[in-house]
């Protein structure tokens, strides 16, 4: 077991404050001969039986993880009438921690989270935030190349899925498609066997708060006609020239959910920009830009973009997005499109931002 010393002393504390508790760790035992459990603790807490607290230990407390963990002390405890079932990880997310407590579990984790009920003791101590941050896995989750699979997931949330195909789709690698259904299970938003979305809310708000909108760099323009003329121009433009482009933010949002109002127009261009500049006639601007103009860091963002009145807009996943890049009316309209859109598409309940 990794980090063992540190481990018990996380362990021990959580019974710091129940002083009639007395807790020993147990360093020979025979449990089972078909088990050995990573931990095993006595506690007397004055009541009739003797309990033992029995610990399986992973390094990732996903609900996948924690779930096969679960079961396997289930197993383990059910022949043992003074056993204590506990799991513990180095972070245990909400979602783990339902799942020890649907099944009678109790959990621990190394960021001083923890809910142990047995006999006449509650320990319960919560809001410890992960200090374990899997920078490595979001990275990976969250790529240009690995956005491209979760687009194509989150525009069409009841297929299912074959490895080829989705690579196909999104243009990605068979390896690509492989690492990313794997994150995707760990935490429980894909079906292992079919690669069906199941948990689209979690798997939007997860990659919103990880969006990088910054890796588009950004042109301000100014011009003389309106909003609503520009796009029009500018879509003309892109499709004489065969420019890829698609308007997002306001622009895009205004056309799915029509009660946004908006000044500015913001469009995704990858081709040609100075002769769209030229056209339009196009004065770029430090402050006051009618016209925001986003080179995309990969064309993946065109991926599921749409027709109105002859304009192309990004994908609603996209431009959800976009639109919660901008606090305050951007996440007004993000919200407006979840609930009056992508709602609409999906089995599971979605996200609701208050």
């Amino acid at each position: 077991m990794d980090n063992e010393k540190q481990i018990e002393k996380i362990v021990l504390e959580c019974f710091e404050d129940i002083p009639f508790a007395k807790v020993n760790i147990l360093r020979n035992y025979n449990l089972s001969p078909f088990y050995q459990p990573d931990l095993v603790l006595a506690v007397d807490s004055s009541s009739d039986l003797e309990r033992w607290i029995v610990c399986e230990y992973k390094s990732s407390g996903q609900p996948r993880l924690a779930r096969s963990a679960v079961d396997k002390l289930l197993r383990c405890v059910q022949d043992i009438p003074q056993a204590y079932p506990v799991f513990i990880a180095p972070y245990i997310s909400p979602n783990s921690a339902e799942i020890c407590r649907e099944q009678g579990v109790g959990y621990i984790d190394l960021a001083g989270n923890c809910r142990l009920v047995f006999d006449n003791i509650y320990i319960l101590k919560e809001g410890k935030e992960n200090p374990f941050k899997e920078k490595r896995e979001l990275r990976s989750l969250f790529s240009p190349k690995a956005e491209r699979i979760l687009r194509v997931l989150l525009s069409n949330p009841d297929k299912k899925w074959k490895t080829k195909e989705l690579a196909k789709t999104a243009e990605v690698s068979l390896g690509q498609v492989s690492n990313v259904k794997t994150l995707l299970v760990d935490r429980e938003w894909v079906e292992p066997k079919s690669f069906r979305l199941v948990e689209p809310g979690q798997l939007l708000e997860a990659w919103s708060t990880a969006y990088q909108s910054g890796r588009n760099p950004k042109r301000d323009f100014y011009s003389f006609a309106k909003a609503n003329e520009l796009e029009f121009s500018l879509a003309d433009i892109c499709r004489k020239m065969d420019i890829s482009y698609a308007l997002t933010g306001f622009s895009a949002a205004a056309r799915r959910v029509p009660f946004v109002r908006y000044q500015q127009a913001m469009a995704y261009v990858s081709g040609d920009i100075e002769t769209i500049i030229n056209r339009l006639e196009l004065k770029e601007v430090d402050s006051g830009a009618n016209l925001s103009i986003f080179i995309p860091y990969d064309d993946g963002v065109f991926y599921g973009s749409e027709e109105y009145e002859g304009v192309r807009v990004v994908s609603v996943v996209q431009n959800y997005l976009d639109l919660m890049e901008n606090p305050g009316r951007g996440e007004e309209a993000a919200q407006a499109l979840l609930e009056g859109v992508m709602a609409k598409q999906w089995q599971s309940a979605p996200i609701i931002r208050k």
